[in-house]
């Protein structure tokens, strides 16, 4: 595995390894259970005061953190190689670059998201009153972050929770904790103490941290694991949200550019190792194109360099899963064109295009989050989307096609959260558009407003100018009040008299406070 955990005098330890070769490198002291409530209580006070230094400040230290995040590139990068096996390309597209543009939309746009709306009241209806809706930070924000993005995810959270007045705390996982510690050493440089704090270690101290009761838990992992602590945090009333995975599927139509659809269709699939949420596990291909399309990415995948384009397997465990899924496939007749095999170094896993699967096999409908690539093809197009909508994960469908209208219209019959037309995968790395699935990936939201709103607590504040002694609807209720309620019930009816409602209601204003039954 490339993260074990082990005692050593009389502590929990993390044993790193390095993918690559599986070599061990260093050892991390893990967060001792019984100190975990302490630090969230300590969260809790220091979210006090970092909320109350107001957004200017907030956001002059998230700039700051931003800097030193730019500084820090180099340093992510060697330790993105070091514990996850990600090629340079890979880890400076997606978690420098993309995480760059992630702390310029959030500063950019936090005040105006975080800016309080009016309450619509009718000057008529409710005189003399003024409200606003204004949003305030739950508290303290609890993260449960996996190993594949180990920079990206955590800071899609983090941003938004910590600008809207929010503390973290943050449990990276236990394959990747060098890049949970710089995360947090960066944050107490900048931060005041306790605003974001880590815990490291593995299943336990992820429960224990639930059990802490923090305000808000987003936890990004399997589903079994995501079960468990939604049923955890529902015993003490904190809300989860929750991303779970998927087996995404590609749809490739008869019209679809072939050169463009296999070159991104390869790279959904290989980018990250195949570990990636997003990446493309199923390929459906119109059959009339089905040998063109087969041919380039066979081609494609034979290309790419071990280690410089495609990285290993993060844990070793995943890498026995992969190696299962392909067997079974081969076992029941399915066809491997390239790949296939797992020679290492480390845990490296050639990329593999697989043909003929059946559509009941694990490789078609269980998450395998590796370099393995099914392709089938398809006749007809009803029944490529029941194919598609047949698997218990729901995060992101795309569709290939030169008919880009047929492309946008065929997105309702997907069952999932992101449908993208022509490309796939990357837009998590939009931080204005919307990350979500569907069915066992969870209702958990990561980016744009949507998932800020899950960060902050709406309160209503209404302020009444009037100073009469009593409002139409206190006491007393009398025959006056019904006249003037039916009033303007029969003015608000379509075809009712307006001359009998305004003829009852203001007979009924009239006499409101003359009796007082």
């Amino acid at each position: 595995m490339s993260g074990r955990l082990f005692e050593q005098e009389g502590r929990e330890h993390i044993q790193c390894f390095d993918p690559r070769s599986g070599a061990e490198t260093e050892t991390i002291a893990c967060t001792p259970i019984e100190s975990i409530p302490d630090m969230v209580a300590q969260s809790r006070l220091a979210q006090t005061e970092w909320w109350g230094q107001g957004l200017k400040r907030r956001k002059w230290a998230i700039q700051d953190l931003h800097e030193s995040f730019l500084g820090s590139a180099d340093d992510f990068a060697a330790l993105l190689a070091e514990e996850c096996g990600r090629p340079a390309g890979e880890a400076w597209t997606s978690e420098i670059v993309a995480n760059h543009h992630l702390f310029k939309y959030w500063l950019s746009h936090i005040d105006d998201l975080l800016t309080a709306f009016p309450i619509g009241l009718s000057p008529i209806d409710y005189p003399g009153k003024r409200g606003r809706v204004v949003l305030e930070p739950k508290g303290v924000i609890g993260l449960i972050t996996p190993w594949n993005l180990p920079v990206a995810i955590p800071l899609r959270a983090m941003i938004p929770a910590l600008l809207s007045g929010n503390s973290v705390v943050l449990k990276p996982s236990e394959h990747t904790p060098r890049i949970g510690a710089l995360l947090g050493q960066l944050c107490d440089r900048h931060l005041p103490p306790g605003v974001v704090q880590i815990v490291q270690g593995g299943g336990a101290q992820g429960a224990a941290m639930v059990d802490a009761k923090p305000d808000q838990i987003f936890f990004t992992g399997s589903v079994r694991t995501g079960r468990q602590v939604a049923a955890s945090a529902a015993t003490h009333g904190v809300k989860v949200g929750l991303e779970l995975g998927g087996k995404d599927a590609a749809l490739v139509m008869e019209d679809a550019e072939i050169e463009r659809a296999a070159a991104g269709i390869t790279w959904a699939a290989f980018g990250f190792g195949g570990q990636n949420c997003a990446a493309v596990e199923r390929c459906y291909v119109h059959e009339s194109i089905f040998p063109a399309f087969l041919e380039q990415v066979i081609a494609r995948t034979k290309a790419l360099r071990p280690l410089i384009d495609l990285g290993p397997l993060v844990t070793e465990a995943q890498l026995h899963i992969v190696q299962q899924h392909v067997t079974e496939a081969a076992q029941a007749g399915a066809t491997i064109h390239t790949g296939g095999q797992a020679p290492g170094p480390g845990f490296y896993h050639e990329p593999t295009v697989i043909t003929d699967a059946p559509h009941d096999s694990r490789l078609l409908r269980e998450e395998t989050f590796g370099p393995v690539l099914p392709i089938v093809p398809y006749s007809d197009l009803d029944e490529a989307i029941e194919w598609i909508n047949g698997t218990h994960f729901g995060l992101t469908t795309s569709v290939w096609t030169k008919n880009l209208e047929l492309g946008e219209a065929l997105a309702p019959a997907f069952e999932c959260g992101v449908v993208t037309v022509n490309n796939h995968s990357f837009t998590g790395a939009l931080p204005d558009s919307v990350w979500c699935g569907v069915k066992d990936t969870g209702e958990g939201v990561t980016n744009s407003r949507f998932a800020l709103y899950e960060m902050v607590r709406p309160r209503t504040i209404l302020v009444d100018s009037m100073k009469g002694p009593r409002e139409m609807w206190w006491y007393p209720y009398n025959d006056a009040l019904t006249k003037v309620t039916k009033g303007m019930i029969t003015l608000a009816t379509p075809g009712g008299s307006r001359l009998d409602g305004v003829k009852s209601a203001l007979t009924g204003l009239l006499n409101r406070w003359k009796a007082d039954n």
